[in-house]
């Protein structure tokens, strides 16, 4: 009699087969237990469940009219899209509360003519964010990106870009302090 070997070759390792399945689920189960992770590198505990981010108000001397919206917008979009996160309107399970400090433009690399070639965009967030379930984890930070622009350019013609370029990297490093703990 020949055996199912024989007539189907493929089936010659499903004698390994039997000792990985078991050793999948293990680890399957292991890891559900104690932490939920994502793909984004996110590690939020199960029980937590919603996260609050009232709006920001800008507090910087040079007020740009649509800063606060587009960074509050962008900023609870991305917890939303990256978790499982509900967003409510306040007292969540992780709470961020922010405020814009500073919106600043200052000449950088002068050249010889005591000309600026490049102007510097600087925009800084003071954070603070809380836990409900884990209170080791609260924080409060400062964060701070720019984009430099050609001085050809009138900030004008470039601020809407450049807004969303650093907008992009601060809700990153803010995202990242909060639930990515590396």
């Amino acid at each position: 009699m020949l055996s199912l070997k024989q007539y189907f070759p493929c089936f010659a390792g499903f004698h390994r087969l039997k000792w990985i399945l078991p050793s999948l689920m293990m680890m399957f189960m292991m890891n559900s237990c104690r932490m939920s992770y994502s793909f984004t590198g996110a590690s939020i505990s199960p029980s937590v469940k919603t996260v609050s981010i009232p709006y920001i108000p800008n507090n910087a001397g040079l007020v740009v009219p649509t800063l606060s919206r587009t960074f509050t917008d962008d900023l609870r979009n991305y917890f939303t899209s990256q978790t499982n996160l509900v967003l409510v309107d306040r007292s969540g399970d992780l709470n961020l509360v922010g405020t814009i400090t500073q919106y600043a433009v200052q000449p950088v690399a002068i050249q010889g003519n005591e000309t600026a070639a490049m102007n510097r965009l600087t925009i800084v967030v003071s954070v603070k964010f809380t836990n409900k379930t884990d209170q080791k984890q609260n924080w409060e930070t400062t964060f701070s990106r720019y984009r430099d622009y050609s001085s050809t350019y009138n900030l004008s013609t470039v601020q809407d870009g450049l807004i969303k370029e650093i907008s992009d990297d601060l809700v990153q490093d803010i995202f990242n302090k909060a639930v990515v703990n590396w």
